[in-house]
């Protein structure tokens, strides 16, 4: 169809594709009695769903009053190639040398609490974070591990390696599912990802990224960029030199004339969702609230030398900018870095410590400290869940390389912000941090965590392909990270 504007956003936006059904087995927990008597509701205006949520959100909020719904927003810290635990937070200084590694470990804010030694910004900022040491996936490649930790969902076989999104690995990201719950703001979507996806080498694209079975319209904003760049400017945000500002004008009056006549005529869904796309197009070439949200040159520099000069480091900048401008949900991922060992990610099989020391850590502890103290300084961290998370961690004993590679049988993510409550250790790793001894957590329960901080109990209903309702995650929240 084309743009009746004339004009692209250059956005990853899917307007009108079709949504092919598909077949999706629905296990609820719901017996037949009761859906009929839910059912019967329809008659008092009550849908299925609504009375189902309606019941959790009552159960749910009984249980964790202070935490549920804290969180008007969430930034995924996502570090993608695998953060090691060992480095991070959960050093084991009484291991032999070979499992240890060569870095120390330095006290934090929260007394008894130490981390790695390449984390000091971090070891300063443990009164507001939760630390989960004993999370398991139980699953060793980065797509199919990724993917289970981007949906709550395990993948279908585990441990399959360039794993593609295809039945029956189709559960929607943790973005797309907001999106379903979430209206959009401000011409703005309520799930944003940026600077880039993640994919193995040879641009395979990992599953669990996109609405899945949802339909192609709730998928979050894919927005590729790199806002270090001098004079950076949101890609395809500026109009084409054969279109004046004259000329603009007139196609966007052309467009309202279009929009009033079609008030007349019987919309569907795909429509409406079509003329809702073209006015957050608009409303990001005409400078609107949107657009200055990208507008990352209104930051300080100051505040921008603080989170870092580089890719990752801006970006998880314009997430902050992009929460406050109303987004429910901004994921951040790590991007590789040319010309460095491993691509200058996080899937250290070769110079594990070398990397860390050289670049990996300090530029995420950077950045990482940076968002927290911003947050805080800016009044929003008691109302933005923040995620620290990676696909898995890695072995407890390096390689013939002096590297680490994949391990998901135990690993640390950490949260913070909305609805967390900070200076917690959760959960017990052995000796090696090679397997959990106690407090052990799963993907679904941090995607059950960060739903219930959002407000979204975990038994809320979404739509599967048929129309019938299933609960957005089979994960319960971590009630030792909640206040």
């Amino acid at each position: 169809m084309p743009d009746p504007t004339g004009i692209s956003a250059g956005l990853s936006l899917t307007m009108l594709s079709i949504h092919e059904s598909r077949r999706w087995q629905l296990c609820d927990g719901v017996s037949r009695r009761e859906a009929m008597r839910l059912g019967g509701l329809g008659a008092l205006g009550l849908s299925l769903p609504q009375v189902l949520a309606g019941q959790a959100t009552a159960d749910q909020a009984a249980v964790y009053p202070q935490s549920f719904g804290k969180a008007k927003s969430v930034i995924l810290f996502w570090l993608a190639g695998g953060p090691p635990q060992h480095e991070s937070w959960d050093p084991k200084p009484d291991a032999p040398t070979e499992i240890r590694g060569p870095f120390k470990t330095i006290a934090t804010r929260t007394p008894g609490f130490h981390i790695g030694e390449l984390m000091p910004r971090s070891a300063q900022l443990t009164d507001h974070l939760a630390v989960m040491r004993a999370v398991v996936s139980n699953d060793n490649s980065h797509s199919s591990s990724g993917y289970q930790m981007l949906t709550g969902v395990p993948h279908v076989p585990l441990s399959q390696e360039n794993a593609t999104a295809k039945a029956p690995n189709l559960w929607p990201s943790l973005g797309a599912i907001v999106r379903t719950q979430r209206p959009d703001r401000g011409g703005l979507p309520a799930a944003i990802t940026l600077p880039r996806h993640i994919a193995n080498v040879g641009e395979i694209l990992w599953p669990g990224q996109d609405a899945g079975f949802l339909g192609r319209q709730y998928d979050p904003w894919l927005i590729t960029c790199d806002p270090s760049v001098k004079n950076f400017t949101l890609p395809g945000l500026e109009l084409p030199e054969q279109l004046t500002p004259l000329r603009y004008s007139g196609r966007r009056s052309l467009l309202q004339q279009l929009d009033a006549n079609r008030a007349a005529m019987q919309q569907g869904n795909r429509v409406r969702q079509f003329g809702l796309h073209t006015q957050q197009a608009i409303d990001l070439l005409s400078g609107g609230k949107a657009r200055q949200a990208f507008d990352i040159e209104r930051e300080n520099p100051t505040t921008r030398d603080r989170y870092g000069r580089f890719k990752f480091g801006q970006s998880v900048l314009l997430a902050r900018r992009l929460v406050e401008a109303g987004v429910s949900l901004v994921q951040v991922n790590w991007q590789q870095i040319e010309g460095k060992p491993n691509h200058g990610g996080w899937d250290t099989h070769v110079k594990h410590s070398d990397c860390l020391k050289e670049f990996l850590m300090p530029m995420m502890d950077q950045t990482f400290s940076a968002l927290i103290e911003d947050l805080e300084q800016r009044g929003m961290l008691d109302e933005t869940l923040v995620a620290w998370v990676g696909e898995f961690g890695h072995t407890p004993k390096f390689n013939k390389n002096g590297g680490r590679d994949h391990w998901g049988r135990c690993f640390s993510v950490a949260l913070a912000g909305g609805g967390i409550r900070g200076g917690v250790v959760h959960g017990l790793s052995d000796a090696h941090a090679a397997s959990p001894i106690d407090g052990q957590v799963a993907p679904r329960d941090i995607a059950a965590t960060i739903f219930h901080c959002l407000g979204l109990p975990v038994e809320t209903r979404m739509q599967d392909p048929a129309g019938r309702p299933i609960s957005i995650t089979q994960g319960t929240p971590i009630s030792a990270a909640l206040l």
